[in-house]
């Protein structure tokens, strides 16, 4: 046994005890040996993963957000460090300690959701082999059911067949390309509707936004091209992960949107018909989000509605005390000071 499979195996041991858990939940209603029951139990396994990621991938949308928040922040360090590598980098980290953003964060799904993408396609391309070639406790444990599994058709496909070879093309190679289109369109339209209605303007320009107008295009195809190799088996939990992320998606952005986008100024008229402050929401987020990672909280401002006055700075008074020394250097001086009350700046103007 290598190294890499010897990391793979306790996510070989848990893809495929879910998988027979779920075999077993569904067999009584639509029969051990039925593709149909096979495919709920792929299904029902990316249920499990995704729920218990849903924690992770707020986290992800939230992160990706404070990101493009900040990008006129990043864009002024660089302006003013362009010429100096090293202070950028420090500038730059110190700007997300402050801002509490973790660019890490937004790939964290990804990378969670890979090796188990891997380990479902190595079990079920070990269903698929001829002979078949057992990979997880639970499948080892339980030949029949990877025989099952092997065995296992949908709609006229085999859940282990795959669209190569396309000669002779059949229900195999016609269920695996309405998949792979499935797929790809469901993926397109997820990160269209991310640049489209969940990104400010000015995050829909330069380098970065240069970068994920190629990504919108270069991942669909990446699915096409692996696509037509991979089997019908991982195809399905490939869709049904695709069609989960797309309707999150669009619960978060539905209800916290990001500010100066499309999406927000929908989420503001919804929130102002129900009678509810916008902008009060969001402080209220964004103070809760500060608290969560122990960031202070600074005080809101101060609006005197009835007297017309703009938005000041509550300051708490102060006196201040301070002790000096005589010419001579034996008697001492106190002096006082106290701090003003509290203006609006038009009157300080009039002063």
């Amino acid at each position: 046994m290598g190294f890499g499979s010897a990391i793979m195996q306790p996510i070989y041991w848990a893809v495929s005890g879910l998988i027979v858990l779920a075999h077993k939940l569904w067999a009584p209603v639509f029969g051990a040996n039925s593709g149909l029951t096979w495919v709920l139990s792929i299904v029902s396994l990316v249920i499990v993963i995704r729920t218990l990621l849903i924690p992770i991938f707020v986290k992800q949308i939230n992160s990706a957000r404070d990101m493009q928040l900040i990008q006129p922040k990043v864009k002024a360090l660089q302006e003013k460090y362009g010429n100096d590598r090293e202070r950028l980098g420090q500038e730059t980290m110190k700007l997300y300690r402050e801002e509490g953003v973790n660019p890490a964060a937004s790939c964290l799904p990804v990378l969670l959701q890979m090796p188990i993408f891997l380990a479902l396609f190595r079990v079920l391309e070990g269903a698929a082999r001829n002979p078949i070639v057992p990979r997880g406790t639970f499948f080892k444990n339980n030949p029949e059911l990877v025989q099952s599994l092997h065995d296992a058709t949908f709609l006229g496909a085999g859940l282990a067949k795959r669209f190569l070879p396309a000669s002779p093309f059949g229900a195999n190679q016609i269920m695996a390309l309405v998949l792979i289109v499935l797929m790809t369109g469901i993926l397109f339209i997820q990160q269209k509707e991310l640049m489209v209605r969940n990104m400010p303007p000015e995050a829909l320009t330069g380098p970065m936004a240069q970068q994920q107008k190629m990504m919108l295009y270069m991942f669909p195809v990446i699915y096409a091209v692996s696509g037509v190799s991979i089997p019908i088996g991982v195809l399905i939990y490939w869709l049904t992960t695709n069609i989960w992320t797309l309707v999150q998606q669009y619960i978060l952005i539905h209800n916290n949107p990001t500010p100066n986008t499309p999406a927000y100024v929908d989420w503001e008229e919804r929130m102002r018909a129900k009678g509810l402050d916008p902008d009060k929401i969001q402080a209220d987020r964004r103070a809760k989000r500060r608290r969560t990672k122990g960031m202070p909280v600074t005080a809101p401002a101060v609006v005197d509605e009835e007297a017309g006055e703009r938005p000041t700075v509550a300051r708490q008074g102060v006196t201040r005390q301070t002790v000096r020394k005589t010419a001579d250097g034996t008697a001492q001086q106190v002096v006082r000071r106290q701090q003003p009350a509290r203006q609006p700046r038009e009157k300080r103007k009039k002063k």
